[in-house]
């Protein structure tokens, strides 16, 4: 059973995402906190590796498509595995980066790109992409490294794994649609369908719950108050608790017919109330990501109190 040697949790960070985006540094970044950190390991010695006599100290793992066992049937399946043991905590961290950028880093470096070796860069990040889409959309915790410099990825990496902070375990807010199915790995789910749907008010249809006029129009609904209360309540119980069990993330989901209007809404207020009473706090909207709009973080940043890195 894996553990650390004071039997605490063994928080295992399994670290991947496209060539070029970011995984070396934030492997080295990892390693700089105090992480065990091995890259390019093959999938097949994972469980070996953590089933062994006891551990010091928490771990990182690269995981790249270059590894000659890779798949992504294999990694989310090592994934749904190790989630389920005793013992453990375990984190996948996706870098994620614009193709346009991630075409810019390599002909800045010269580089041949590992899923084109005999043609241009551009195809190979495209199928790269394609490969790990379903990784992508099961990951816990997910960095967007195209404006980040290599200062601004290590700084998020600390925020978000650091050892020695008073804050030791992120919260992630996930919207969804039930017609997609569950989030993965999420720890609480909740359903906002029986809140008035924005969808059927035409001049709201093609907005967001990110946009303001959505968010009043799901906030008219007697019961959204009193809902809302309820869900904050519940967190400030089960968070603290779930701190002291030792968790190094909780994840959040609320779901709702298309993951458009009233999840979106929810989650956005949900994850900034958070943020507003000091937890580390991060959103994923994973229908919008779907269609290639993501959330205003500059935005939120603002209303919680907290600055860019």
């Amino acid at each position: 059973m894996p553990s650390l040697s004071d039997g605490s949790l063994q928080r295992v960070v399994l670290v991947t995402g496209p060539s070029g985006a970011g995984r070396s540094t934030a492997i080295n970044a990892l390693e700089d906190l105090g992480y065990e950190a091995i890259d390019n390991i093959p999938l097949n010695l994972i469980p070996r590796l953590l089933d062994g006599a006891t551990l010091l100290r928490p771990m990182a793992l690269g995981i790249d498509v270059r590894n000659r066992d890779f798949s992504t049937e294999a990694l989310l399946d090592l994934q749904t595995r190790m989630s389920g043991e005793q013992g453990l905590s375990l984190e996948l961290l996706y870098l994620d980066c614009n193709p346009e950028v991630l075409v810019r880093r390599y002909s800045e470096t010269r580089r041949r790109h590992p899923m084109a070796p005999d043609a241009s860069p551009t195809d190979g990040i495209a199928r790269e992409i394609v490969l790990l889409e379903p990784v992508k959309a099961r990951t816990d915790i997910l960095i967007d490294t195209t404006d980040l410099t290599p200062h601004d990825l290590r700084a998020q990496v600390q925020d978000w794994f650091g050892l020695d902070t008073g804050q030791s375990m992120a919260v992630s807010v996930h919207s969804f649609s039930y017609k997609r199915g569950l989030p993965h790995g999420v720890d609480m789910v909740l359903d906002c369908r029986f809140l008035n749907n924005p969808y059927w008010q035409p001049e709201l249809r093609g907005l967001t719950g990110m946009d303001e006029q959505v968010t009043a129009y799901v906030a008219k609904d007697p019961r959204y108050a009193q809902f809302l209360d309820h869900v904050l309540n519940l967190l400030t119980f089960q968070l603290p608790t779930s701190l002291t069990e030792g968790k190094a993330h909780f994840s959040i989901g609320f779901g709702c017919t298309g993951g458009q209007h009233r999840s979106v809404a929810v989650t956005e207020n949900v994850a900034l109330s958070l943020a507003q009473v000091g937890w580390q706090v991060s959103i994923r909207h994973r229908e919008l990501e779907r269609r290639g709009l993501m959330p205003v973080t500059e935005r939120f940043l603002a209303k919680s109190g907290r600055s860019p890195e």
